[in-house]
């Protein structure tokens, strides 16, 4: 009978020590799901990071909006509306900066041998007539005007015809800031150089 119950007593072992293993694989299928389950819920920091993320990519989707000129001066020839969608590289407008306005004058070449870069130099405007700015020789250019013309002229035929060539001579203004308020690209200005001391 004592054989009898230590063999069942055994078996019994047996029995709970197959529950306990199976207990245990449910337990670690359990903590796994677990574990996965904490995984897909979001942190409070994951969250922030999250936000600051977005928060950063509004502020550079914001920054697309506000256009910079590469220089200040006035707009013209504006192509766009309040509204209009643009594309990459398409010209909006042209800005115009007169912060370093000069006078061109193209003067013959036979009168160039009187004029020296540093003389005095007086411009009248044809838009306001009556009003003077002083001016200064700042320099010559290094040709003529038509040898840098895109389409410089050619005498094929042979024949030689002398032409007088004009030369373009930079004449800058002494005081800019008064002169600013009149200026626009492209005026009519009528240069006097002082080429003798007057």
């Amino acid at each position: 009978a004592a054989v009898e119950l230590v063999r069942q007593a055994e078996i019994s072992v047996l029995a709970h020590d197959s529950t306990i293993a199976q207990a245990s694989a449910a337990l670690r299928s359990e903590q796994a799901s677990l574990a996965q389950a904490r995984a897909a819920i979001p942190t409070p920091e994951g969250k922030i990071k999250r936000r600051r993320a977005l928060v950063d990519m509004e502020k550079l989707n914001l920054s697309y909006v506000e256009v910079v000129a590469p220089a200040d001066g006035f707009i013209t020839r504006k192509s766009v509306e309040v509204g209009n969608q643009v594309q990459a590289g398409q010209a909006l407008m042209a800005v115009v900066s007169l912060a370093d306005a000069h006078v061109v004058a193209n003067y013959k070449e036979t009168r160039l041998h009187l004029i020296r870069p540093g003389q005095k130099a007086i411009l009248k405007l044809d838009a306001y007539p009556g009003i003077k700015f002083n001016g200064r020789v700042e320099s010559i250019m290094a040709g003529t005007g038509s040898a840098f013309s895109l389409f410089p002229p050619e005498n094929a035929s042979g024949n030689y015809v002398k032409v007088v060539q004009r030369i373009p001579v930079k004449i800058v203004f002494d005081d800019l800031a008064e002169a600013l308020p009149y200026l626009r690209v492209g005026m009519s200005v009528v240069p006097t150089i002082l080429t003798k001391d007057q």
